[in-house]
C-alpha cells in the first residue's frame, strides 16, 4: 500500500511530537525532511533514517521563511505534506505585572502563530499548483485543546496564540474549499499535554519532571498518525475528542458552516467586484 504522503515537511522535528510523527511517517516510506534549531539533532534524525534531510531553520526569523520555502521547494518538487509543529509553552503570571517578559510573550506569539501564517503563506502556492494538477496536497497543523478551552491558566500566551491559529486555521481552510482547491487538505490536530520537551525544566524552569506531564508520545502519535489517516478536517486525541465530534466544537464548526454563507451573500453588495475570493 502507497504512503499516504510522498514527502513531507515537518516543521520543529528535532524532538517530541514532530520527531516521533517524521519518524513514524518515515517508516511507512514517505520521505521526510525535518526543520529544527539544533543542528546536531538534525543530523542524528538523518542518519538514522535513510534518505531524510534535515535542514536547520529558526521560525521566529519571520523575514527568512519566504526564502527557506522557496528553496524547498526548488529542491523538492514532489513535496506533498507541510506539518506545521513547531511550538513553545511558557508561564506567564499577569496578577504579578512586574514579573512578566513581554518579549518573551511576543516571541511565544511568533513562534507558534505567526510563523505558521508565513510558512502557510510561502508554501501555499506549491501546494495549490499540487491540488490543481489533480495530487492530493496536505497542510498540517499541530495545535492542542487548550486552543478550545484555556484551562491551564499559568499559560495564557501559549492558549491564546493557538486560539487564534485555531481561528486562523478554520477561515483558510474555507478560502481553499471556496477557491476550488479540492485536492488541498488543511488539517487541524489538538493533542492533550504530551510527555515532552515543551514541559521540562529547560523551557519552563517553575516546572519539577515537567516531561512527564501528559500521554506518552509514542501512544499519542500512534494515534496522531491513525486521525490524519482518517482524513478529517480536524481531530482531538485525548479528552477534547469528545468536544471535536459531538459536543460544543462540533456545534461551533455547523455554525460557521452555516453562517459564513449567510455572510457571504450579505456582504457581496458591498465589495468591489463582487468580492471574488474576498468572499
Amino acid at each position: 500500500m502507497a504512503p499516504q504522503y510522498r514527502k513531507a515537511l515537518i516543521i520543529g522535528a528535532t524532538s517530541g511530537i514532530g520527531e516521533a510523527l517524521a519518524s513514524k511517517l518515515h517508516g511507512e516510506g514517505t520521505s521526510v525532511i525535518v526543520t529544527g534549531l539544533r543542528q546536531e539533532r538534525l543530523d542524528a534524525f538523518a542518519a538514522a533514517h535513510p534518505g531524510a534531510h534535515g535542514l536547520a531553520l529558526d521560525v521566529r526569523d519571520l523575514a527568512a521563511l519566504p526564502g527557506f520555502a522557496a528553496g524547498v521547494v526548488a529542491a523538492h518538487p514532489d513535496l506533498d505534506c507541510v506539518v506545521l509543529n513547531a511550538g513553545i509553552q511558557r508561564a506567564f503570571d499577569f496578577s504579578r505585572p512586574e514579573t512578566l517578559d513581554l518579549a518573551l510573550f511576543s516571541e511565544e506569539l511568533t513562534t507558534n502563530y505567526l510563523a505558521s501564517v508565513h510558512l502557510t503563506a510561502a508554501f501555499l502556492p506549491h501546494l495549490q499548483k499540487t491540488s490543481r494538477e489533480g495530487a492530493d496536497a496536505h497542510l498540517v497543523f499541530v495545535s492542542t485543546s487548550l486552543a478550545l478551552v484555556p484551562t491551564m491558566t499559568r499559560t495564557p500566551g501559549y492558549n491564546a496564540s493557538k486560539a487564534a491559529l485555531h481561528s486562523w486555521v478554520t477561515t483558510v481552510r474555507q478560502q481553499q474549499a471556496d477557491a476550488g482547491f479540492s485536492k488541498l487538505k488543511v488539517v487541524e490536530v489538538f493533542p492533550p499535554a504530551v510527555q515532552t520537551e515543551l514541559h521540562d525544566t529547560r523551557n519552563q524552569p517553575d516546572l519539577v519532571n515537567g516531561g512527564d506531564i501528559g500521554m506518552p508520545l509514542a501512544a499519542f502519535t500512534d494515534a496522531m498518525r491513525a486521525g490524519l489517516a482518517r482524513g478529517d478536517d480536524q481531530f482531538a486525541v485525548g479528552h477534547a475528542d469528545e468536544w471535536v465530534r459531538s459536543g460544543f466544537e462540533a456545534e461551533r464548526t455547523r455554525i460557521f458552516q452555516r453562517d459564513q454563507v449567510v455572510l457571504k451573500n450579505s456582504l457581496t453588495k458591498f465589495l468591489k467586484n463582487g468580492g471574488g475570493s474576498q468572499l
